[in-house]
């Protein structure tokens, strides 16, 4: 039996090192079709278009919010920058200014250090091959994790959605073994109206008239042919169901259309337990429709 995967999962991955520090968690709801945000520090966004492409090897369908954190413990990533032209700049202005006003200048290089621009702080330009050596693994890593809670979510669901499809069988069944006796007890009823009706006269019952009226009731709420469609879409869920892959789309199409015929059925419903049967079939297919929903 083949395997389907739950829209709805969540992995996680995180790698330290002495130089580093990368977190990456992945999760996802169900979504009509792959809608993949990607959440990250901006030294990663040259990587983006290669993170979706990874990303969409594991993924197929599901609105998928991806967040990646990254710690650098070497700060070897940043440099300090000393501007000495505008530092003698500062420096002239104030000796000008000294001897402007006749006071002393007392400046310090301490003080000159922390005058704005003298000093700064800039991030240096790493080798992309090395970031992504430590990027791919920890989103490969998440992503695996988070395909592993896909599938185990997907084996339950399969399970469910097998178990709900044998029920419909059964009502199914129900509904072609029973719908007969109500055409039956319908010409019983007729008959019996008609003798009442004739008991004090002299007239007979037009029997081609009564098979004409029982044609027509029996046309009415025959059931057949919506019977007959409702066994074929069930097969070809569990079809669907069991070779496994992705499936969703297929079997949401599949469920709409054993709605379509259930609320066929319990339109034409002519008796009690007809109709209760055809109800708890509507039921069923709804719970179906519910969680195929959830099915990549």
């Amino acid at each position: 039996m083949g395997t389907i995967k739950s829209m709805t999962g969540f992995g996680r991955s995180e790698i330290i090192t002495d130089e580093y520090r990368v977190l990456v968690e992945i999760k996802s709801v169900n979504h009509r079709y792959l809608d993949l945000s990607i959440k990250m520090p901006r030294k990663f966004n040259v990587f983006e278009a290669r993170l979706r492409k990874l990303l969409k090897s594991y993924i197929e369908r599901g609105k998928t919010d991806v967040y990646i954190t990254y710690e650098d413990y070497t700060e070897s990533g940043r440099k300090l920058i000393y501007n000495n032209d505008l530092a003698a700049e500062y420096i002239n202005y104030m000796n000008m200014m000294a001897g402007n006003f006749g006071i002393r200048n007392d400046i310090g290089a301490s003080v000159l250090s922390r005058l704005p621009e003298v000093i700064t702080m800039e991030e240096t330009t790493e080798d992309d091959d090395r970031i992504w050596e430590i990027l791919e693994p920890a989103v490969s890593k998440a992503a695996e994790n988070f395909c592993e809670e896909r599938d185990r979510e997907g084996k339950h669901l399969q399970k469910d959605l097998l178990g709900k499809l044998d029920a419909m069988d059964g009502y199914v069944k129900e509904i072609e073994e029973f719908s007969p006796s109500v055409v039956e007890a319908y010409r019983t009823r007729l008959y019996e109206k008609i003798k009442e009706t004739l008991a004090d006269s002299d007239l007979t019952a037009d029997e081609g008239r009564i098979v004409t009226e029982v044609t027509i009731f029996a046309d009415k709420v025959c059931t057949d042919e919506e019977m007959v469609r409702l066994k074929s879409h069930i097969l070809a869920m569990k079809k669907k169901l069991t070779a496994g892959g992705s499936c969703g789309r297929e079997l949401d199409f599949i469920a709409q259309e054993m709605n379509r015929e259930a609320n066929t059925t319990l339109s034409k419903a002519n008796d009690l337990k007809i109709a209760d049967t055809a109800i708890a079939l509507k039921t069923e297919i709804e719970k179906i429709r519910e969680q195929v929903q959830n099915i990549e």
